[in-house]
């Protein structure tokens, strides 16, 4: 089952292990990481699980666990494959040093971190989405998608896929009516979009009047406002927030309901 709310854990470095332990503790139960050290540190997260998976604190089967394959371009030095290697293999390697970082023998999703292209697919996406959907065959992922794309190409995806994306992970821009575009390919193909940087995007929206207002009459704050907007928008939201007390704050989102016309004032 997918939760209604992830933790991503992009951009944390040493304190990866510290800021999921904390997020598990707080209550969450879907983490979002990538097998790309330029961004992530995948073993910090395994560290964190490890930790709670041992102390008998949680199950396996209590835990959502995204990670992504990232194609060279989006790498540093440290990369988690032979970039000689051909994709398909690249894209196994990465896999099983995802499961060895993460500490698991399966994971419940896969993304493709982004096309190989701005516009379209081209062969290498191909190669690394059937890599994918062989990992799937195995057992080892329940379910895959792909991240940071178009309208265009999500339609695309779903014309090549034989097993059919279940997850887009996306950048959310409410000047972009929150992903509209994106979000209405996935809805038609029944796609469940994943939104990041839902404030860190947006800073403007969550600082504004409207929201402020929403927040003010529900005594709520205008954080908990955006990410509880954007689940009743359809939108699973992602956090990554560092505060235990935001972390709290974000889980409690569910306890909010917004009327019809708070709704069309951020929409």
């Amino acid at each position: 089952m997918t939760p209604d709310l992830l933790y991503g854990t992009a951009w944390k470095e040493d304190a990866t292990e510290r800021l999921v332990l904390a997020a598990l503790d707080a209550g969450f139960r879907g983490i979002d990481t990538a097998n790309q050290r330029k961004h992530y540190v995948e073993a910090g997260v395994g560290a964190a699980l490890a930790r709670r998976l041992d102390d008998g604190t949680l199950r396996r089967d209590e835990l959502f666990l995204q990670t992504k394959f990232t194609f060279a371009d989006g790498q540093d030095h440290r990369l988690p494959y032979d970039p000689r290697a051909p994709i398909a293999e690249q894209v196994a390697q990465s896999f099983a040093s995802s499961l060895e970082h993460l500490g698991v023998d399966r994971l419940d999703s896969l993304l493709l971190h982004g096309p190989s292209r701005r516009d379209g697919l081209g062969p290498d996406d191909h190669q690394a989405w059937r890599a994918m959907e062989a990992l799937a065959d195995r057992g080892l992922v329940g379910h895959l998608g792909i991240s940071n794309v178009t309208a265009r190409q999500v339609g695309e995806l779903t014309r090549l896929a034989r097993i059919a994306p279940r997850f887009v992970q996306n950048r959310c821009h409410a000047s972009r009516g929150w992903d509209a575009e994106v979000r209405a390919v996935c809805a038609a193909h029944g796609i469940v979009y994943q939104g990041f940087s839902l404030l860190t995007a947006n800073r403007e929206v969550v600082a504004g009047p409207a929201v402020a207002a929403i927040a003010a009459r529900h005594g709520r704050t205008p954080a908990q406002v955006v990410l509880r907007f954007a689940q009743q928008l359809g939108i699973l939201p992602l956090t990554g927030t560092r505060d235990p007390l935001h972390m709290r704050q974000d889980l409690a989102i569910g306890e909010l309901t917004l009327a019809a016309d708070e709704r069309a004032s951020l929409a």
